[in-house]
């Protein structure tokens, strides 16, 4: 009679935890997904004030021979496309790196070679 109710016991206990253990495996995947990935830009909640930034175009100028100024609301990371005066366009990813002037980097990502390109 011991036996049966150690045996019965010991089934539901480790039924229980396995169950257990399996809930809180789902849930963790489950959040994990969830989660925003590095690429994506965070939500803005209605009324939020956007941060303006100005960039300087790298490499970039304008028809009377001043660096260019571009403001942007949008994150570092993101490319741009600007039309010179010679009606070249060229590509610019924005940085978080700060000039002494005060205005975040714009790099030229056309002066680089994309890779496999060489």
């Amino acid at each position: 009679m011991l036996t049966d109710v150690l045996t019965g016991w010991t089934a539901e206990t480790l039924g229980g935890l396995t169950l257990l253990a399996g809930t809180a495996a789902w849930g963790w995947l489950r959040q994990r997904r969830n989660q925003a990935g590095p690429g994506t830009a965070p939500a803005i909640a209605a009324g939020e004030a956007v941060a303006v930034r100005t960039y300087t175009l790298l490499g970039a100028r304008a028809a009377d021979g001043q660096p260019v100024h571009l403001p942007s609301s949008r994150p570092a990371g993101i490319r741009v496309t600007w039309t010179g005066p010679a009606g070249k366009t060229e590509q610019f990813e924005l940085t978080d790196a700060v000039l002494p002037d005060g205005t975040y980097v714009a790099e030229r990502v056309s002066a680089y070679p994309e890779p496999g390109t060489l």
